[in-house]
């Protein structure tokens, strides 16, 4: 088991035809059940083509009804990306993965209020994850964004994150403990994005194959508090928590979109104090990660 994604998903990837969506794609269908998994392509210059074997549609509606595939992953540049998150939606997938970075935030403004004003007339609710992160992994099953494959093994831990490379730090730490993940879920740095650490909190919460949570913040946004508390109230699992960004002087953006402090009570050491204050074990240091959660084991 796994959270969103497992080995029979069925998978279209927006831009295939672009060097990052053929790089990724090819990278992808390398990894354990991809071949499998990935069984579209969209290009609308290019329908009726392929890429490696993987038929190319048209439109995602079209890659949908030929294929039966739930999932997209889009690779499109930054100026098209919101209207291929958009296209997505439509076409009533189960979820959208953008790993695309720098999309206006207006464009992604008027899709989140598309999204919501869909769901409000008792349309399909596609959920979105990122834009601007790296995807999700359910290890030995299937890998839908741009990870490294070979640092995840199977286990039972699982990982959230604002942030790509930590992510890839806590995966190598817990595999490197012995441990393994069930699902590592990159939610991404923009200040409007789809799925939060609440969301997949939850999903790891319900799933019976994950015993434990790492959760990864950064400095600016609500998010990490909110999940804290969420945690505190309803979560049957230990966690342990980082928030990057420990030193960034008030009013400095750091590398995310997402990641500016505003108020005070988004800095590093405002979340760090929450979550303890919820039950949630955490340090300073990066490299720590895997040993506490194994101390909590």
């Amino acid at each position: 088991m796994s959270i969103l994604i497992n080995k029979d998903t069925k998978v279209i990837t927006q831009g295939i035809t672009g060097k990052t969506g053929q790089f990724h794609t090819r990278m992808c269908r390398e990894y354990a059940n991809g071949k499998e998994a990935f069984v579209a392509g969209v290009n609308p210059k290019r329908a009726g083509e392929d890429f490696e074997g993987v038929p190319i549609y048209g439109s995602v509606k079209d890659a949908k009804a030929e294929t039966g595939a739930t999932v997209s992953v889009i690779y499109v540049p930054p100026a098209g990306a919101a209207a291929a998150i958009w296209e997505a939606v439509e076409a009533d997938l189960d979820l959208a993965i953008c790993i695309t970075e720098g999309i206006p935030v207006r464009d992604m403004l008027e899709v989140r209020n598309k999204m919501k004003a869909k769901e409000a007339a008792g349309g399909k609710k596609t959920l979105l994850l990122g834009p601007n992160c790296p995807g999700l992994i359910t290890p030995d099953e299937i890998k839908i964004g741009i990870m490294p494959g070979h640092i995840h093994r199977k286990g039972r831990i699982g990982i959230v994150s604002r942030s790509g490379t930590l992510t890839y730090e806590a995966v190598a730490q817990v595999t490197e403990l012995g441990l393994g993940q069930s699902s590592a879920v990159g939610i991404g740095g923009d200040p409007i994005n789809g799925l939060k650490h609440i969301d997949v909190m939850k999903l790891f919460n319900d799933d019976p194959d994950t015993d434990a949570v790492i959760m990864i913040g950064e400095i600016g946004g609500p998010d990490e508090v909110e999940a804290a508390r969420w945690v505190k109230d309803n979560m049957k699992k230990p966690v342990v928590g980082f928030i990057a960004g420990v030193t960034a002087p008030p009013g400095k953006r750091m590398g995310h979109a997402g990641a500016l402090i505003s108020g005070g009570a988004d800095t590093a050491d405002a979340k760090l104090e929450v979550m303890e204050a919820c039950g949630i074990l955490t340090t300073r240091n990066p490299s720590e990660m895997g040993k506490l959660l194994k101390s909590v084991l």
